[in-house]
């Protein structure tokens, strides 16, 4: 994996993030938490194990895995997931699956883009690193 990666990245700006959470399934006050929130990622990397950490006045939270190794994730809101991340053109790719659902995190070095996608919703977060 690429040294790009690694270190802190802040957002600076999200589109269609209501729409995606509400996709997912969260509730109103948890979705608003969540808009307010300006997270920073910070990846960081030991081995073969990746670490990225989510900061945010609202919750923090940390995944460490092995890229193509399933695990299993907690997320932010709860949700109870398998997750398997890996590496392709360039792109860290993050499929989450619980309940019969599946939704995909891509990371993507292009100005720190990061797209989520969930039953055709897109939204894209842009970080900077730091």
């Amino acid at each position: 994996m690429s040294n790009r990666f690694m270190g802190t990245w802040k957002l600076v700006s999200s589109e269609h993030f209501d729409d995606y959470m509400k996709a997912l399934g969260v509730g109103l006050a948890t979705r608003k938490l969540g808009n307010l929130a300006k997270p920073s990622v910070i990846i960081s990397k030991r081995g073969d194990i990746i670490t990225i950490r989510t900061e945010s006045t609202f919750k923090n939270t940390e995944i460490s895995f092995k890229l193509g190794h399933e695990f299993e994730e907690t997320t932010a809101d709860n949700r109870k997931t398998k997750s398997v991340v890996t590496l392709e053109r360039g792109s860290l790719n993050q499929v989450q699956k619980w309940d019969g659902k599946e939704t995909t995190i891509k990371r993507k070095l292009v100005d720190g883009k990061m797209e989520c996608k969930m039953k055709g919703v897109v939204c894209t977060r842009i970080y900077e690193k730091v």
